[in-house]
């Protein structure tokens, strides 16, 4: 995900392929708007014994507390969570 439509998600992509990510979802919008239409089809296709992995952090959650919420229903729902620029996999026990 990218903020403003003239960036590039290239560099995303490369680094979701190089991941081994074999559905990749793009979406040119801001992480502060709640209507992100990538986001929500990504959290309906997930399921349980899936990864959803997002390229950093910022790309994904609007303030701790929803990236706290989402979390944790992708943990209710047995689907791990990865960000690779911060080195985070939320399915280990380092990461939750």
């Amino acid at each position: 995900m990218v903020s403003i439509v003239g960036q590039t998600l290239e560099n995303q992509i490369e680094s979701l392929q190089g991941y081994g990510c074999n559905k990749i979802l793009k979406e040119k919008q801001s992480g502060a708007k709640s209507n992100r239409i990538a986001l929500h089809g990504a959290l309906e296709y997930l399921r349980e014994g899936d990864k959803l992995i997002v390229t950093k952090i910022d790309r994904f959650a609007r303030s701790v507390k929803n990236l706290h919420n989402v979390a944790s229903q992708l943990e209710d729902n047995g689907i791990g969570l990865v960000f690779l620029k911060e080195q985070i996999d939320f399915s280990t026990p380092s990461g939750k």
